[in-house]
């Protein structure tokens, strides 16, 4: 499978007049390879040409990873010791794929000013461009077995939170829950966390990417959970929010907003509409109920081999869904010194409309013991 995904990024490069791609240790690498290597302070770096091998510039004691990778690939080795430097192997690489004066497309959110100057002082008159939607253009739609990768991921999570849910009282605090949920979410088989997970109580509950506290919880709280796992790979990415025993009137109100507003999301979510439409969808509902001013993110992210990649649910993402998309539905209504509601979901387009693959109840439980 990753060589056929070279063979397509190879194609499309070249279709957008590009001459060679270089991607980063990170999911990318992991997407065309299977190989995964640290983001440390040795350079490494992947380069895939539009006119032939591919070649790998890594540390020499990383280079036996080439010829073990699951997937044969024909590289072109650029290896250097820490005696040596860098330089040298890049230079080797820039003349062995002619980068000079050539095109080259690199990762602008990942590449580091390290690797693009190693690479800039090695291949003279290189021109650069943003290799972000030519590899998104290929991650976007995922196969039945990234989804089923995602599938897990889902089920992990959904099964950690129900038994932490059973373990909730009042008088623990924020950090004691995210404590329980993270044994929990390790004991069913997580690979490892997609983020760090995210618990908020009470007033807390109004920040949306909050961390959890020594703040207890306590009677009349909102209780917020957002937090995901990786399996093969894959993420999940889930937000739920609880009352913790009896909630005044208003936070029962927007409670309904925004559940309404997550089911707004789905409904539009289908093949050939742009992504925009469900954040538009979600965001009506919301505004329509008078909080427009406190929904403050959009509506959701793409999800997979990261928790945040393209498309995203906002205005001016004019992506046009289709079968396999899969992305997070996740409208929030948030009140300063109050609480915070969040209902998140993950989706994947399918040929008839949209399937959650998150299934926990979205009714509002009352917890605490």
């Amino acid at each position: 499978m990753t060589v056929q995904r070279i063979h397509q990024l190879v194609e499309s490069a070249s279709r957008r007049g590009i001459d060679c791609v270089a991607v980063m240790p990170g999911a990318n690498m992991v997407y065309l390879t299977g190989l995964s290597f640290h983001l440390m302070e040795r350079p490494t770096v992947a380069f895939f040409s539009t006119r032939g091998r591919p070649a790998f510039v890594l540390p020499s004691f990383e280079a036996t990873k080439l010829a073990h990778g699951p997937v044969k690939i024909d590289w072109q080795t650029f290896a250097w010791t820490d005696e040596e430097g860098p330089q040298g192997a890049f230079v080797a690489a820039g003349k062995a794929l002619e980068l000079s004066g050539k095109m080259l497309a690199v990762e602008e959110l990942v590449m580091r000013v390290r690797e693009l100057r190693l690479i800039e002082s090695s291949a003279p008159s290189v021109q650069f461009a943003d290799a972000g939607p030519l590899l998104a253009s290929l991650r976007m739609r995922k196969d039945a077995v990234e989804i089923a990768q995602m599938r897990q991921a889902v089920a992990i999570t959904e099964a950690a939170l129900a038994t932490t849910l059973e373990e909730i009282r009042v008088g623990m605090t924020e950090r004691d829950v995210a404590n329980t949920l993270l044994s929990e979410m390790l004991r069913r088989g997580a690979e490892n966390l997609a983020f760090e997970p995210i618990v908020l109580s009470g007033p807390n509950s109004a920040l949306p990417h909050g961390g959890p506290t020594d703040r207890t919880i306590q009677p009349g709280d909102l209780l917020l959970f957002d937090f995901g796992v990786k399996a093969g790979g894959y993420a999940s990415d889930i937000t739920r929010t609880f009352a913790v025993g009896s909630v005044d009137e208003e936070l029962h109100r927007i409670y309904d907003v925004v559940k309404r507003a997550n089911e707004a999301g789905r409904k539009a979510a289908r093949p050939g509409v742009q992504i925009q439409e469900v954040d538009r969808a979600a965001r009506k509902v919301i505004a329509d109920a008078g909080y427009g001013a406190y929904f403050t993110h959009r509506t959701g992210h793409g999800l997979g081999l990261e928790e945040h990649e393209p498309p995203f649910a906002c205005e001016g993402d004019m992506t046009i869904l289709e079968p396999g998309m899969t992305f997070t539905i996740e409208p929030g209504v948030y009140l300063p010194g109050k609480g915070g509601v969040r209902i998140e979901d993950d989706v994947v387009i399918t040929a008839e409309g949209c399937e959650s693959l998150t299934t926990f109840d979205r009714e509002l439980k009352t917890i605490g013991g």
